[in-house]
């Protein structure tokens, strides 16, 4: 793996977890540091992987920095009864252009798939998506999108590729490997109703709120995802502030919780993502203890797959 792409988690975050109980899971994790370097990644099953990318996220900039909030948060919490092996490599920084950062995840992600290691990425804007996506280029497999966002972020082919747009980049561009894309949790007052009818017809599944809030209703979105990629949008803003596109509605906390153990569960999700978090507008580290919590119940789905995918 290409470790010159990947700054060490910061040692005020290390510092903090000198003070946390033995038994934390911060005190169970390989940490990417500057003072033990990279970790070895030899039977490491789940890896954290912070971006620091914001320049293509629609007016939410800031969504890049300040990864160390959400960090400190899961480094606190307790494992439950897991036998998985997890890593934080620490961040990807900005490249000098916005490509040079997305030929930087794109790489790490292959090299972590290549390994079987899922990439749990933190930070950045969502438009990371589609680096995510096009990290299975090289593994020649089709593949399908679980979302859950407010929004579909369909834009036009023409735009250039922000969050707000990545969608129609996914299913236009060559080579064009994406199989099924499901969306969860969309409000329709955010999106156009030709948008609606649009993935209508081309088969995708999207999932209102209301529905997808009867949590029975969404399994299969993420039973066959292998990407599964979160909006921090998609939760309301009274549980989660930190976004510059919150919205009074949305998903709640442990609805949000209960989605991200599905995607964990799912035995051929293989790379899941938290994307849009602006810590700037983070009261008292709110949000960041959210998503810790998330990542938390996606680890607790991890250990309870059953293995039982009918790979073919």
């Amino acid at each position: 793996m290409n470790q010159d792409f990947l700054s060490p988690v910061k040692e005020a975050v290390l510092a903090h977890l000198v003070l946390q109980s033995p038994l934390c899971l911060g005190n169970k994790i390989k940490i990417h540091s500057e003072k033990e370097g990279f970790p070895d990644l030899e039977n490491v099953q789940l890896a954290i992987l912070g971006v620091q990318e914001d320049r293509n996220s629609e007016n939410n900039f800031g969504c890049g920095e300040n990864l160390h909030f959400i960090r400190r948060k899961i480094y606190e919490l307790f494992p439950g009864n897991w036998n998985t092996e997890i890593a934080d490599l620490g961040n990807v920084l900005k490249g000098n252009s916005v490509n040079d950062t997305y030929f930087a995840v794109s790489e790490i992600i292959t090299e972590l798939l290549k390994k079987e290691i899922i990439p749990i990425i933190i930070g950045g804007g969502q438009d990371i998506t589609y680096v995510n996506y096009r990290a299975y280029d090289t593994l020649e497999q089709s593949v399908n999108i679980t979302a859950v966002d407010s929004r579909f972020d369909l834009g036009n082919l023409d735009d250039d590729l922000t969050s707000q747009s990545y969608l129609s980049k996914i299913i236009m561009q060559e080579p064009n490997n994406l199989f099924n894309y499901s969306n969860v949790g969309y409000q329709t007052y955010f999106n156009a109703q030709d948008e609606i009818q649009l993935l209508d017809t081309l088969f995708f599944d999207a999932y209102r709120l209301g529905k997808a809030k009867e949590l029975e209703n969404i399994e299969p979105a993420f039973r066959n995802a292998d990407i599964v990629s979160i909006d921090v949008g998609a939760v309301r803003q009274s549980e989660a502030p930190a976004n510059n596109n919150a919205s009074p509605n949305g998903f709640y906390g442990e609805e949000i919780c209960a989605i991200a153990r599905y995607a964990g569960i799912s035995d051929k999700v293989s790379s899941f993502g938290i994307y849009e978090y602006n810590s700037k507008l983070d009261n008292n580290h709110q949000t960041a203890n959210l998503i810790a919590q998330m990542i938390w119940y996606f680890v607790e789905g991890v250990n309870f797959r059953v293995k039982d995918y009918p790979f073919s």
